[in-house]
Formats: structure tokens, sequence, C-alpha cells
């Protein structure tokens, strides 16, 4: 930095010379779900992303309906752009490998419509999906498995 510079920021009334030192974005890989259907709607994909600042790099698996974007930019600001451009309905990748989940089979989170060896992430798969049973339920279960020594009885 030379002298004038110093002098010039030292008599700075603007507020603050830090504005050039802005934080910048770092490096990321966004994963995003979008219906392609043929090569028209993956070239229409493609152009949405390719125009914007920071991108560094574009991946498009038209099978897997899967969008992968690499630069310096924001997640939230992919999605909104490659749905406003294309007028599809996006969303980040909701899926994981298999092996990743500890519970992949929980109800309601898994989805049919995952690609071979993924399923649905969720962030709470203990939560809603996996609700207690109510006592009348568990008491007519119980009942009637081999484990209940008293179910011959009944029977």
């Amino acid at each position: 930095m030379g002298a004038l510079d110093h002098l010039s920021n030292m008599f700075d009334c603007s507020g603050g010379s830090h504005h050039k030192y802005k934080n910048r974005k770092q490096l990321q890989t966004v994963e995003i779900k979008v219906k392609i259907d043929c090569e028209g709607c993956e070239r229409k994909v493609r152009r949405s992303v390719e125009g914007m600042k920071g991108v560094t790099s574009i991946s498009i698996e038209p099978k897997q309906h899967k969008l992968t974007v690499t630069g310096y930019v924001e997640p939230h600001k992919v999605v909104s752009r490659v749905a406003h451009r294309t007028g599809k309905k996006v969303e980040l990748w909701p899926y994981v490998p298999y092996d990743m989940v500890a519970h992949p089979y929980a109800q309601g989170v898994y989805d049919k419509k995952a690609p071979a060896g993924y399923v649905r992430y969720d962030q709470d798969p203990g939560g809603r999906h996996l609700e207690r049973a109510s006592s009348t339920e568990v008491r007519y279960t119980t009942a009637f498995s081999d484990e209940n020594t008293g179910a011959c009885v009944i029977m």
C-alpha cells in the first residue's frame, strides 16, 4: 500500500475502507433435483446456470434428474435461478447414499422415486415418522405374539 493510499484511507469520510476487504464466497458443490425429460430440457437447465457469476463447472445427469453446480455460489441463489429461468420445480438434492442413513426404510422417509443406492434424507428421522404406537395397539400386537406365553390361552 502506497503513501497516497494510506493518506486517503486516513481522511476517508465514507465510514470505512474495509469495503474492499469483503468476505469471499467459498467453493461449493450444489446438487439440485430438477426434472429433465429430454435434450431440450437438459439444454435449458444448463443455460440457466451457465451465465451465473462464480460458476466453475456444471454437470447434468438426466437419468437421475440431477444438476451439479460447482463454484463460488450460494445454494439458494442457484435453486431460485434455475426455477425462475426454466419454470420447473426445483429443490436441493434430497437423497443420500443408502449406507449413510441408520434406518433408511423408516415409514415416510423411504421414497420410491429415489435413484438406485439412494434414500431420501430426513433431518429428523426419529421424530414424527417413527411415532410410538398407542397403548391399545401395543396390547393387541403383544397379545398375539409368539413371545407371549399366555397367547395360546386366548386363541
